[in-house]
């Protein structure tokens, strides 16, 4: 038996076929998780919920229309930076890597990375994490377009992909986490989520990881509240996800999408305000909300970086840059690190 699925017996092991295999944690935990974290973060004076919980099936196909909007810069912008790691990459890989993902969603930037792979090696391995069932489907999607091409997935959190992967085997990995992702942890939070990396990595591992930058607040503004409201409906989606999973009676009518750029603080804000004065009740999570009249649900933080913060960040978590890409108008940064 696997290491792994020894030191990891809540996960359950589906293979496909010789080229798919994937694991996923058995579903009692996962809605028992869900319904606690929604309990302890609605129940209290300045009520959050977490944004990983953005990502069922219809928040990540909304997510892949947002990365569409003209408004939304980061997504065609870090794809313009990644075709330029063709030639630049090589250097710092070899044929022993695997390519493993955290927030693999529809994995379209992904190809980018696997086309490199695939030119070095007879066989790649590619390790996708993502919280969302859209992972199986986007492999076997991967699968029909690159032949020598092998897919273990984890369905799970970041954290508990990455504890897997620690307990997995002693192959060399080139980690990603794309998109500005880590920009929705708070700083003390995102600290200790890189020193969890850092942790889970070999001396001859590298994590690639792109980092949205600070630049004019109404470049950023307009990002997270397009005009055709497709960041609202993501946003609100959330609700719809606690109804249904969570036997919830949230009337997403009475809720709107809020969202700013805070300056001091370099980062976006978005929120679910309350229309009005309203109580819900959320049956499997034992919990009678509460809301007042323009109260707000905080949903999601998304920190901007200076390139000098970017340094500092890395160098206090225990990590060497290797090096560093940027587009022309210097919105998005791609950042190439190693265990120190």
């Amino acid at each position: 038996m696997n290491k792994a699925i020894q030191k990891h017996p809540d996960y359950k092991k589906y293979v496909i076929d010789s080229k798919l295999q994937y694991f996923k944690p058995h579903a009692s935990k996962i809605e028992k998780t869900f319904a606690e974290e929604i309990s302890s973060s609605l129940n209290r004076e300045s009520k959050f919920i977490v944004p990983k919980f953005f990502y069922d099936k219809k928040g990540s196909d909304l997510f892949e229309k947002i990365c569409t909007l003209p408004e939304y810069y980061p997504t065609r912008t870090e794809i313009a930076i990644l075709k330029k790691l063709k030639t630049e990459l090589p250097s710092f890989i070899d044929d022993s890597f695997r390519l493993v993902e955290l927030g693999s969603g529809a994995s379209v930037k992904t190809r980018l990375l696997l086309d490199i792979f695939t030119q070095m090696q007879q066989t790649t391995e590619y390790f996708p994490i993502d919280i969302s069932e859209i992972l199986a489907e986007s492999s076997e999607q991967l699968l029909q377009d690159y032949d020598n091409l092998r897919i273990t997935g984890i369905i799970d959190t970041y954290e508990g992909g990455l504890e897997f992967l620690k307990n997995y085997d002693d192959k060399n990995n080139l980690i990603l986490f794309l998109g500005s992702s880590f920009g929705n942890f708070s700083p003390t939070d995102g600290k200790i989520f890189l020193e969890k990396i850092n942790s889970t990595m070999k001396s001859g591992d590298l994590f690639l990881i792109g980092l949205d930058l600070v630049k004019d607040s109404q470049i950023l503004e307009s990002a997270y509240n397009d005009k055709q409201g497709i960041t609202a409906e993501f946003n609100l989606n959330v609700l719809s996800r606690i109804n249904d999973e969570l036997d919830a009676d949230f009337n997403l009518d009475n809720f709107s999408h809020y969202s700013i750029y805070n300056k001091e603080d370099q980062r976006i804000e978005m929120y679910l305000k309350s229309l009005v004065n309203q109580s819900v009740v959320i049956s499997k999570s034992g919990l009678l909300l509460n809301l007042e009249k323009n109260e707000l649900i905080h949903t999601e933080h998304s920190h901007k970086f200076t390139l000098d913060q970017i340094k500092t960040l890395f160098t206090s978590t225990g990590f060497k840059i290797n090096h560093t890409w940027l587009d022309e108008k210097t919105n998005f940064s791609l950042t190439l690190v190693s265990k120190n």
